[in-house]
């Protein structure tokens, strides 16, 4: 779907080039800038993953990626990462509306596992905190709901 200057391309499953591209920018976001190991980075669950893949129109460059998946509580929203240089521009608001988007209407419980730093994003677009803190990947998160 296009949006301004961004084109987002949706698909599931772990099995195409542009899964690779997602796995650039988690790898880059995660793994080097966070130090999260890249073990338990990719997972079991990327194959039963609906991913998305943001690039600018202008040069087709990946900058951004998240994915969804079903859980016994609902939809899980996953992996949003945005590459350094473009955070702060609108990006994350874009791929995160893509992602609500899609998952709305599936009327489902809709949640996520926010890292510290992500919170007031979060809470800016309707989703709340539940229950306290825990780490993930030995970073603080909290475990956060989407208000429908």
């Amino acid at each position: 779907m296009k949006n301004n200057n961004t084109y987002t391309i949706k698909f599931f499953g772990n099995k195409s080039a542009d899964f690779l591209k997602c796995l650039q920018i988690r790898k880059q976001v995660f793994v080097v800038e966070q130090n999260v190991p890249e073990e338990i980075e990719t997972d079991e669950f990327d194959k039963h993953s609906n991913h998305y893949l943001l690039l600018l129109l202008e040069n087709q460059l990946p900058i951004a990626t998240a994915r969804w998946r079903n859980t016994k509580k609902g939809i899980k929203l996953e992996r949003f990462s945005v590459l350094q240089q473009y955070r702060n521009k609108g990006y994350g608001q874009i791929i995160l509306n893509e992602v609500l988007n899609d998952v709305i209407p599936l009327q489902k419980n809709i949640y996520l596992h926010a890292q510290e730093t992500a919170i007031n994003f979060y809470l800016k677009n309707n989703f709340a905190i539940q229950g306290d803190a825990f780490l993930e990947a030995n970073i603080k998160h909290f475990k956060m709901i989407y208000n429908l």
